[in-house]
């Protein structure tokens, strides 16, 4: 105490607190000091009013009512009581309307935009939408979507709009922020990681608050399904210069809430118009393959009149006597000559392909018979070849001559492995084109051997490999990881797995491991 003043320093809280509140936007101050005002106003009057009835009508009320006159303002005062907390909630509504009419006003239309969220099918539309009423209504910086890549295990940035000129385009599962929002639950706000950035030693914070400011980001609004963080939605500062408000935050959360079921409603019906397409491919496809038998018949006529026509046009150049005619007409006979028996040559290969086709397409005989792996593998390969470049890829057939034979259907099975080695050259060429690796060459490995009653088939590529979350989806009708211009329906390992379970009662298995290859173990029946 410094005499006669007392503690004087003690006026250095009420310094410090107003710097503070300031400073780190502690409160509305605007928003307090009109509470603290109305409260003031309404309670001064309930209370002042009836000692002011008392003091200046004592005289008049005794007159009227003798010694009762304290009840008057005694009953003014109960009634006033009564009536005062809701006189300050309507005038502090009121005041808090005028003071947060802005504030309120886009609150309203992002709840109105939350509800109608779900009605929106395109997620790529969706998103848009999100980020340009944030951005316009709320008059926000900057704002921007980040949602999980399953394939990856990553957060990726999937739209921004705002003034920031740098973005980063990836976050991985297991930052910090990731791990902050999955825990928490809750937005994260940049002025709070700030301050709290006191104590050199937590690590966690210093990750958070260097991240947000790389982010640009004042505010951070997680959007889980369940328990599930779908993604995240990052906010600049406000145009206005104004805190975002718990209110807001409130309402930003019911938003994120909304955004991440139309999100997961956008991704669900994008995947059912994607499958129905491959249905309906797979559906064509089965089609063209029932009209197999009258394509083949009206191409191998026009194949075998182009035969007949060339035919008979060499017989008669073979009878027509140039030994009198100038060598440039002899030069010239002998060219025409060369190039109908090229299309002779080429009518009797587009036959096989036909023949290849029809044989490919149809069911078969109903029934298992006594086959040799090589006769499998042959008419598969005549088929392989008019749709891969076998000669990019080694095919090494590692097993005995003397191999048993299995017990199966010639023509599924020939479906089977027509699959098992597209797939696996697919994979080859996917290596090829991502890894970029010197002197790599593609090889399919096929090795067999008797066990028992069984005959166990491996087929081993040095593909690309399948990724490890892909793996238990891979016999899932319509689920496909190829990446080139070929891709597939989908169909492929789901009718394998049919055509060797079902109808051979045989067993399939495979270990893969990414950017390095896949194996494939089948075991069929051996023929008795």
């Amino acid at each position: 105490p410094i005499l006669p003043y007392g503690n004087i320093l003690v006026s250095g809280y009420i310094v410090m607190l107003t710097y503070a509140i300031l400073k780190y936007r502690l409160l509305e101050i605007n928003l307090a000091i009109t509470r603290t005002g109305i409260f003031l106003a309404v309670y001064t009057l309930v209370l002042g009013i009836p000692f002011a009835v008392a003091f200046f009508l004592k005289n008049y009320l005794i007159g009227i009512f003798d010694l009762n006159w304290w009840m008057v303002p005694l009953a003014l005062m109960a009634a006033l009581a009564t009536a005062g907390p809701y006189i300050y909630i309507y005038l502090q509504r009121k005041a808090e309307d005028r003071l947060l009419k802005e504030q309120k006003r886009y609150q309203d239309v992002l709840k109105q935009a939350a509800i109608g969220m779900t009605r929106v099918r395109n997620l790529r539309k969706l998103l848009d939408l999100t980020v340009h009423i944030i951005t316009k209504i709320v008059r926000i910086s900057y704002a921007s979507v980040y949602l999980h890549n399953r394939e990856t295990d990553e957060y990726v940035l999937q739209v921004g709009r705002g003034d920031k000129k740098a973005y980063l385009p990836i976050i991985a599962s297991n930052t910090t922020l990731i791990a902050w929002l999955t825990a928490n639950h809750q937005p994260l706000v940049y002025e709070e990681i700030k301050r709290k950035v006191q104590d050199p030693a937590d690590a966690t914070l210093k990750d958070l608050e260097q991240l947000m400011y790389s982010l640009g980001a004042s505010v951070i609004i997680p959007s889980f399904l369940e328990d599930t963080l779908l993604g995240f939605l990052v906010l600049g500062h406000k145009l206005s210069g104004n805190i975002y408000t718990p209110d807001d935050l409130n309402v930003f959360s019911v938003l994120a809430s909304q955004a991440a079921l139309a999100i997961e409603n956008a991704q669900v019906y994008e995947e059912a118009k994607e499958m129905q397409e491959q249905i309906a491919q797979a559906e064509k496809m089965a089609t063209i393959g029932t009209m197999a038998d009258g394509l083949s018949h009206q191409i191998n006529n026009r194949f075998y009149a182009l035969s007949l026509i060339a035919g008979d046009t060499l017989d008669t150049l073979k009878m027509t006597d140039t030994a009198a005619c100038p060598d440039h007409i002899k030069e010239t006979f002998s060219q025409v000559n060369h190039a109908l028996e090229r299309i002779q040559a080429n009518v009797l290969q587009g036959g096989q392909v036909v023949r290849g086709i029809l044989k490919y397409t149809r069911k078969g005989e109903e029934g298992l018979e006594a086959l040799s792996l090589d006769q499998v593998l042959d008419g598969t390969l005549d088929m392989l070849q008019y749709k891969i470049k076998l000669s990019e890829i080694d095919i090494v057939r590692d097993y005995p001559k003397e191999t048993p034979k299995l017990r199966g259907n010639l023509v599924q099975l020939q479906e089977a492995f027509f699959n098992f080695i597209d797939n696996a050259y697919d994979s080859t060429v996917e290596r090829k084109k991502a890894l970029n690796e010197d002197n790599y060459r593609a090889a399919i490995h096929i090795r067999a051997q008797a066990e028992d009653s069984v005959l166990r088939i491996e087929l081993q590529d040095n593909g690309m490999g399948i990724k490890e979350e892909d793996i238990k989806k891979i016999f899932t009708p319509f689920f496909t990881t190829k990446v080139s211009s070929r891709k597939g329906t989908g169909l492929g390992l789901y009718v394998i797995n049919k055509i060797i379970t079902d109808t051979h009662k045989g067993k399939i298995r495979f270990q893969s491991t990414y950017k390095h290859g896949t194996r494939f173990t089948v075991e069929l029946p051996v023929a008795e």
